[in-house]
């Protein structure tokens, strides 16, 4: 067949059939002799129905997933190619991937089904199929719509058939026949179920999902009520306990969801227990949101009540939400037990990715060990090779939440509680420490119960967390906040009364992070990122302090005019309403409103923040301070130190230039004057044709046409190697 290098070479199709499928078209060669794709034009209108079509094959019936999409609005570009998509999705069928039949061995079917308990009911799902085709809404032909298709046979990897009738291993009644549940749905069903959404609400929208393409047929309906009943069913029978001693009980549960686990080390006479938990869908958000952006740890989570603490590395998605993407559960915090997880995740994310890496750790707890972070894996050494933040959500937290409980008089919790905050301050003015936590003591001797937890808990150990606020850059508010959104989350899901007794068995941590709080986060990204859930999507928005802060208006709140001792901020919900912040301006502000008594970061205290950020007479945050103190450290320098000097100054312009542009982005409200501003033109990028508005290409001889024909073929062989 000849190949053809131009989309205007190629014909539009248009099948009178209602639905069609790749059968009913003519194929063309598209692109160049090395690489080249089958390829059609249709109608953009009758996407759907060569979709349809496509699902009903008789040899191979199936249903095709949208694997990945993309999408531009039409005006967005100012010079384009012929191929260039308005749209792009990318399809696949749905009984692959995962076993690709390597070696063409037997797969999975109904015959060698195991006591699988709360997985899937059909274990043949996932057969392998490498069908799959591209479908690029054309931006120079809106109405045209380029089917490319990558392999149009129903084979795994090994060339075998994989699913359908001509399939040997898909045994079963109605095996054939039966509506195949693609992950994406099985999951958000499994999510809904895990919730205690009511199962007509399951149903009504797990039917709704699998008749997308493969319309309203009874026998389809009938069959996916019987698939969600049957899952909840499977859902509510299961249980954390396979076997009655915990440690053969989680043995088991490692055994059966390797894929889930990226380090486990049982218990030994020289090695500690340390169970590492990551998802498939939680290494996917790793990658995505933690390439160039931040991990931050909720660390020794359950110290007191659960038989091993609970570690959470999280990253921040698209909100800036803290999101969970790997558990720890162990006791060691010794530096080789805590270099192998690290090492075995940072290698599991750049199996995927091998350029990932990220720019900063956020820590928690100041005897964290910070070796294996900071060190360099590529030196035979386990680390993520960042610089490393912390976060004083913890300390903070905890002095709050004892201050309220121990202290009965509001003024005294006020007062104490700014005194702390000045300890805590003063580690940059150059204040003796040791002096300031005596005079505490002394003013408040008669507040016993408060002064023997803090002397008991706090004052052996308060030189070291103050030598860590003060050597390491400090998280923001909004991080903080984040970070405590998932912790107080976490202690709803686990410490409920109802389960209080299952506290000293792993498997039931593990079955409650896997199921529930893994179903929970799930349902909030595909809510937030599909517009679907609309009563979930709220409630993710709205999760932390620093978003409902946002919906605070600057009138509701009304600043003390002498010396900013105290801020008023009115009630939303209830105009009579004012809520009293003291302190304001300051990390350690205190509010007067139910949740900032229970000890967490509340909306009014950000808000209040907010505002004296650009007030006279308030104190920068600690954050601020200490990016400042930082700053000026560079500054000292010994001028002697030439290089050192230099290196510290080239240091300190490049990151203001980046936060620079960071403010200027954030604050523009037209992104194309910031874009315009930027040193990198996109318009002077090699390689690239357009058709439509010519490119501004410097005039050529009359007698050199034969030189630009050969240098527009090169470029689009360039860009059709790309297409694969």
């Amino acid at each position: 067949m000849e190949i053809v290098e131009s989309i205007l070479d190629i014909p539009v199709q248009d099948p009178p059939e209602e639905e069609f499928s790749s059968a009913d078209l003519i194929w063309t060669k598209f692109g160049t002799v090395e690489h080249h794709d089958d390829v059609a034009l249709i109608p953009y209108a009758r996407v759907d129905e060569f979709i349809i079509g496509e699902c009903s094959n008789v040899e191979c019936p199936t249903r095709f997933h949208i694997e990945r999409g993309r999408k531009r609005s039409m005006g967005s570009l100012k010079e384009y190619k012929s191929d260039e998509y308005l749209e792009y999705r990318l399809y696949w069928c749905s009984f692959g991937p995962e076993n690709y039949g390597e070696g063409g061995g037997v797969l999975p079917s109904r015959r060698y089904r195991l006591n699988t308990r709360n997985r899937a009911a059909r274990p043949q799902s996932m057969r392998g199929c490498t069908c799959h085709f591209v479908v690029k809404r054309l931006y120079a032909r809106p109405t045209l719509a380029l089917i490319i298709f990558n392999e149009r046979r129903h084979i795994n990897k090994s060339g075998f058939v994989c699913h359908g009738p001509l399939d040997k291993d898909a045994i079963g009644p109605g095996a054939k026949k039966i509506p195949y549940i693609s992950n994406e749905i099985q999951q958000q069903t499994m999510s809904m179920i895990y919730l205690g959404i009511p199962e007509e609400n399951v149903l009504e929208k797990h039917i709704e999902y699998v008749q997308r393409y493969g319309g309203s047929d009874a026998t389809v309906s009938t069959l996916a009520s019987q698939y969600v009943r049957k899952l909840g069913m499977i859902i509510k029978r299961s249980t954390h306990e396979l076997d009655l001693d915990d440690q053969a009980s989680i043995r088991m549960w490692a055994e059966r969801n390797k894929k889930s686990i990226f380090f486990y080390q049982d218990t030994s006479e020289t090695d500690p227990f340390i169970l590492g938990i990551q998802t498939e869908w939680q290494l996917q958000q790793m990658v995505r949101f933690g390439h160039r952006s931040l991990i931050a740890a909720d660390s020794t989570f359950g110290i007191k009540r659960l038989k091993y603490p609970l570690c959470t590395l999280l990253v921040f998605d698209s909100r800036q939400h803290a999101l969970p993407v790997a558990w720890v559960i162990t006791r060691s915090v010794a530096k080789p037990d805590v270099a192998k997880w690290m090492k075995a995740l940072l290698d599991r994310a750049r199996s995927v990715d091998p350029g990932w890496k990220i720019n900063g750790f956020v820590i928690d707890d100041a005897a964290m060990e910070i070796d294996p972070i900071r060190q360099d894996i590529f030196a035979l050494k386990d680390a993520f090779c960042c610089p490393i933040l912390f976060s004083i959500w913890r300390v903070r937290g905890s002095w709050l939440r004892n201050v309220v409980k121990k202290c009965s008089n509001i003024e005294v919790q006020r007062e104490i509680f700014k005194r702390l905050g000045e300890i805590v301050y003063s580690i940059w003015g150059g204040l003796d420490t040791s002096v300031a936590l005596e005079e505490l003591i002394l003013d408040f001797v008669d507040q016993s119960a408060f002064m023997e937890y803090f002397k008991s808990t706090w004052v052996p150990k308060i030189e070291m967390w103050l030598s860590t606020i003060k050597t390491f850059p400090l998280a923001s508010q909004e991080a903080s906040g984040a970070i405590e959104a998932y912790h107080v989350k976490l202690k709803t899901k686990l410490f409920d009364d109802s389960h209080l007794g299952a506290l000293q068995r792993v498997d039931w941590l593990v079955h409650k992070l896997t199921t529930e709080l893994h179903s929970a986060y799930w349902l909030d990204r595909y809510a937030d990122e599909s517009d679907s859930f609309q009563h979930v999507k709220e409630e993710y928005i709205a999760s932390t302090s620093w978003h409902r802060a946002l919906q605070i208006p600057d009138s509701a709140v009304t600043l003390d005019d002498k010396g900013h001792l105290f801020a008023k901020v009115a009630s939303q919900k209830d105009s009579s309403r004012t809520h009293l912040v003291w302190n304001p301006g300051s990390d350690f502000a205190f509010c007067d409103c139910a949740w900032s008594m229970q000890g967490n970061f509340c909306k009014h205290v950000i808000k209040v923040n907010m505002i004296c950020e650009n007030a006279k007479g308030c104190r920068p945050s600690m954050s601020f301070w200490s990016f400042r103190e930082i700053l000026i450290d560079l500054c000292k320098k010994p001028m002697d130190d030439s290089i050192g000097l230099d290196e510290s100054v080239a240091w300190t312009h490049q990151m203001l230039d980046q936060i620079k542009q960071l403010v200027e982005l954030n604050s523009s409200n037209d992104i194309g004057i910031v874009v315009n501003n930027m040193p990198l033109k996109w318009i002077s990028k090699k390689g690239r044709t357009f058709v439509g508005i010519p490119a501004s290409l410097p005039a050529l001889p009359s007698d050199s046409k034969t030189i630009t024909k050969n240098v527009q073929k090169s470029r689009k062989r360039k860009r059709l190697s790309r297409l694969r």
